[in-house]
């Protein structure tokens, strides 16, 4: 039986857990991390003769950065293909994303009728069940608000009915992790406990909730505020709407699409400051993601992207972005004054958590998985290493 592949990086900027790091290294065994520290101690141990133990690859960083993999809990598509478009459009679309340090992917359905979402579902199920990079699925819808819909074709929209979450439920087997509703409308409260029960994690979004019946939703079970200031009710004085309930719902994580486009970088950092330590910075990539912009097809509705908007051919409505996770960090650091650290974990820890998995993704620490990106110092990506094996 041969032995586990070992990978070490030494001479790192190393950036996990909120801490920074320099002269630090880790090394991987198998997809495991197995040993971290500081100096030059990542020679210790080493095989002398790494063909003959399974091989050892060294990289040295350099003084680069070195990063926890990042962890994207909604991305529907990139490098022309559509999550919902079957197996091996899923695979271009981890692939497209994976160039740019995105390392664990909720894989995003938008609005269909039910008999689609289970086939979608399933389709997501078994590429999961090849490739443990593939976290799960995410079903934004169909159970939204039809004022706040968004891109969702309003056709689909339907309220939660137990027949439909149970279909849902298991054509996932057990694959599904987060599901966005709308807690206003009839159903969603049973809809949600069955849910929280199966062990999904319920996101409010698309909804035209107020401060009150989303604060009420999120102390039900909910726990994801689905890409935060955008569909549903904004920030008013008196008013306050879901994006404050989800601030004072300590457990409440806050997806943000850092694009430029979605939210002003102002109040990026406004939500950074009102939900410390429980931001997620998502994509919500759309196909157009790495691709030319054009006509494309979101769901069952026409999108028209120009110079990287996404827009809907009818109505005009965003539709998703074109927004890779590093560029999402750069925005943070560069233009939102985000702090490096504090940007790091909204790619990696924050979204671990949000999904039942900061015991093993997040982190660059032992027993922790070996996921990892490489960063120069404009926080572009130059490698990345996913379950220990390198992708870029």
């Amino acid at each position: 039986m041969s032995s586990p592949r070992v990978d070490v990086i030494h001479s790192a900027r190393l950036v996990s857990g909120g801490d920074v790091v320099p002269e630090a290294w880790v090394r991987f065994d198998g997809d495991r991390v197995a040993a971290r520290s500081v100096g030059d101690g990542w020679r210790d141990g080493l095989p002398r003769d790494g063909a003959a133990d399974g091989g050892v690859t060294v990289t040295d960083a350099a003084g680069r950065w070195l990063v926890p993999g990042f962890i994207d809990l909604h991305c529907h598509g990139g490098g022309g293909a559509a999550a919902d478009d079957g197996e091996d459009a899923i695979r271009t679309v981890l692939a497209t994303h994976r160039a740019h340090g995105t390392t664990r992917s909720v894989v995003s359905l938008v609005t269909a009728g039910i008999d689609e979402l289970e086939g979608r579902l399933g389709a997501i199920a078994r590429v999961a069940a090849s490739d443990p990079l593939v976290l799960g699925s995410h079903l934004e819808g169909p159970f939204l608000d039809h004022d706040f819909r968004g891109a969702h074709d309003p056709a689909r929209l339907r309220r939660a009915d137990a027949a439909s979450v149970d279909r849902l439920l298991d054509a996932a087997a057990g694959t599904l992790r987060q599901i966005t509703i709308a807690p206003e409308h009839d159903g969603a409260g049973e809809a949600t406990a069955r849910f929280v029960d199966a062990g999904v994690a319920v996101a409010l979004g698309h909804t035209g909730a107020d401060f009150a019946t989303a604060l009420a939703a999120f102390e039900a079970g909910a726990s994801i505020l689905t890409h935060a200031f955008n569909g549903m009710r904004g920030i008013h004085h008196r008013a306050p709407g879901p994006v404050v309930a989800a601030m004072h719902a300590d457990h409440v994580t806050l997806e943000v699409i850092n694009d430029g486009v979605h939210v002003h970088p102002d109040v990026v950092r406004l939500a950074f400051a009102g939900a410390a330590g429980r931001v997620a910075l998502v994509t919500d990539a759309m196909a157009a993601t790495g691709s030319a912009d054009g006509r494309y097809v979101l769901g069952s509705l026409e999108v028209d992207v120009v110079d990287g908007i996404a827009r809907l051919a009818e109505g005009g409505a965003i539709a998703g972005s074109t927004l890779t996770q590093d560029a999402a960090l750069r925005r943070a650091v560069l233009e939102c004054g985000i702090g490096l650290a504090d940007a790091v974990t909204a790619l990696t820890e924050t979204p671990a958590a949000a999904v039942g998995r900061a015991h093993d993704l997040g982190r660059l620490d032992v027993g922790y998985a070996a996921d990892a990106v490489l960063l120069d110092d404009d926080l572009a990506v130059t490698a990345v290493w996913g379950a220990g094996a390198r992708l870029v």
